[in-house]
C-alpha cells in the first residue's frame, strides 16, 4: 500500500510542478533574467546563515569549480556575497545580498497565476480535498526536516543530504 502511494506521488508531483512552475527567474527591479540554475542557487542561500561553497556544490550535485563560476556571476550581479572563512581562508562563506533576497522573494518556484488556473479546474470539494492532502504532506515534510536537522552534525552546514 505505501509503495503504491510513493509511486503515485512520484508520478503526480512532476505533473503539478511542470504545469505551475515559473519558466524564468527575473529581478523585479533591474528586469534582468537569471538562469533557472542561478535561481536555484539563490533558493539555497540565506541572508543571515552562511553556506560553504563546497557544501552547496555537493548538495546541488555539481563540482566546486562549476559552482564557483556560478557564484562569481551572482556576486558580479550583486545577488550573493562571499567572504573567506576566518578560520580557513580556503573556504568561502556565501550569503544572499539584499538584492538576492529581493529576487528570491519575487520568484517563487510556482507561478501564482498558473496555480490559480489549475485550482479553478477543480470543484470546491475537490479543491478542499487537494489542499487538505497537501497540508498533510507539508506536515510530514516539516517533521522529516526537523528530524534531519536534529541528526545533523555541528559544523557541517544547514543543507540536508
Amino acid at each position: 500500500m505505501q509503495n503504491d502511494a510513493v509511486r503515485q506521488l512520484m508520478e503526480f508531483y512532476p505533473r503539478i510542478y511542470f504545469a505551475c512552475h515559473r519558466r524564468h527567474v527575473r529581478d523585479p527591479k533591474s528586469k534582468r533574467v537569471l538562469s533557472a540554475h542561478q535561481g536555484s542557487i539563490l533558493d539555497h542561500l540565506d541572508a543571515r546563515e552562511p553556506v560553504m561553497l563546497l557544501e552547496l556544490s555537493r548538495h546541488m550535485g555539481v563540482t566546486p569549480s562549476t559552482m564557483s563560476l556560478q557564484i562569481e556571476q551572482l556576486v558580479q550581479k550583486g545577488y550573493v556575497t562571499r567572504v573567506r572563512d576566518a578560520r580557513d581562508g580556503r573556504r568561502l562563506r556565501l550569503r544572499l545580498s539584499l538584492s538576492g533576497v529581493r529576487v528570491r522573494e519575487a520568484n517563487s518556484v510556482l507561478d501564482t497565476e498558473r496555480v490559480r488556473k489549475m485550482l479553478a479546474r477543480l470543484s470546491p470539494e475537490e479543491r478542499a480535498a487537494g489542499i487538505a492532502g497537501l497540508a498533510l504532506l507539508a506536515k510530514a515534510a516539516a517533521e522529516q526536516t526537523e528530524e534531519y536537522e536534529k541528526r545533523r552534525k555541528p559544523g557541517r552546514g544547514r543543507l540536508p543530504d
